[in-house]
């Protein structure tokens, strides 16, 4: 299986900058096997029925790009200060983040970078390109200090064309968000709003809540051209036992389990790939989905448009097929559906569920 079998020609004026208003007046392309449906996402409590259950991550994406000062004293052998970019990735066991520093080589090892809300960090390590920060600041203190000084961490292709602003602290974080830990968002979740999450509860539609924090191995490209060498970033999870007993029940009385995203998706996946039935799970994931996977518990997906020869479409040809996968992201840009984060969605539902 070779990476160019993944690869499209998407027009750049269809990749999304900012989402429509309201949420669930974005496009959506409901695929039934290979069958392909122009709807809206408002459409969904008319497409799903009361046996179906939606699987939502909870997550809650952290302002983590950060601008700042790098002082320099002249007897330390060098002057004056340096403008520093850093984008937080993950933090580790002792509370020190790896993060992305931009100049990385204007900064040495115990130098500190000084940010705005009384937030500042040292450098404390350095290896393959990323950083090691610690900060002043911890628990409490720092998450308020981040949300007063930080920025959204917008996809690459999004903040090569604008720079975030107030607006994107709202845009970019779901309905659904309550925990605290994601550099990007699950896009797909960006859809849903007040009015349509009344409708299908009117419709008797279930819903479960697991999470996933989404981190920025999320926009690494496949460097590789046999995919099944890829190695994906791991990233941390977790199923309650609550949501996995719901997500069993809905298996067991012959409805639909339908993930919101592919990270919510690849969440539950990982939770049953030792059993094959869904357990309460916790952990880091690195699992990844390409065609020829056996799926144990999503039935259909909800997802947005992804990159070209990205490994969230060869996800979504392992659910879909191939043929499939090429055939509706033709329909999507013949139709000029809007593509990637701010982008319209898609429900994909295969032949026979």
């Amino acid at each position: 299986m070779n990476l160019s079998d993944f690869d499209f020609d998407l027009p750049e004026e269809l990749i999304a900058t900012r989402p429509v208003s309201p949420r669930s007046s974005a496009r959506m392309l409901l695929a039934r096997g290979g069958d392909f449906y122009d709807h809206s996402v408002s459409d969904l409590p008319d497409i799903l029925t009361p046996q179906d259950r939606l699987v939502i991550n909870t997550t809650k994406v952290i302002p983590a790009r950060l601008f700042g000062l790098r002082k320099r004293a002249p007897s330390s052998g060098g002057t004056g200060t340096a403008k520093i970019e850093v984008t937080l990735l993950e933090p580790d066991a002792t509370g020190a983040w790896s993060a992305l520093i931009k100049p990385l080589r204007k900064v040495e090892i115990g130098e500190t970078i000084q940010f705005d809300a009384g937030l500042s960090a040292e450098l404390v390590g350095k290896h393959d390109g990323q950083a090691r920060l610690m900060f002043n600041l911890a628990g409490d203190d720092f998450d308020q200090a981040l949300d007063a000084c930080g920025a959204m961490p917008l996809p690459p292709y999004i903040a090569s064309k604008r720079a975030a602003d107030e607006q994107d602290k709202t845009d970019y974080q779901t309905v659904f968000a309550t925990e605290r830990g994601s550099v990007a968002a699950p896009t797909a979740s960006l859809h849903f709003d007040a009015p349509l999450l009344q409708a299908l509860q009117a419709r008797g539609v279930q819903f479960s809540y697991v999470t996933l924090h989404v981190g920025a191995g999320t926009f690494l490209p496949v460097k590789v051209d046999d995919i099944t060498t890829h190695k994906m970033h791991a990233e941390w999870g977790a199923v309650s036992p609550v949501a996995a007993q719901e997500i069993r029940d809905t298996k067991s009385q012959g409805g639909r389990v339908i993930p919101v995203g592919t990270t919510a998706l690849r969440l539950i996946e990982t939770a049953a790939r030792d059993t094959g039935t869904i357990q309460e799970w916790s952990g880091d994931t690195d699992i990844f989905i390409y065609p020829g996977f056996k799926f144990n518990v999503a039935d259909a997906l909800m997802t947005n448009f992804h990159l070209p020869k990205s490994t969230l479409v060869m996800l979504v040809a392992a659910l879909m097929g191939q043929e499939v996968t090429q055939n509706l992201y033709n329909h999507a840009i013949l139709n000029r559906y809007r593509f990637f984060s701010y982008g319209d969605s898609s429900l994909l539902i295969p032949q026979g569920k």
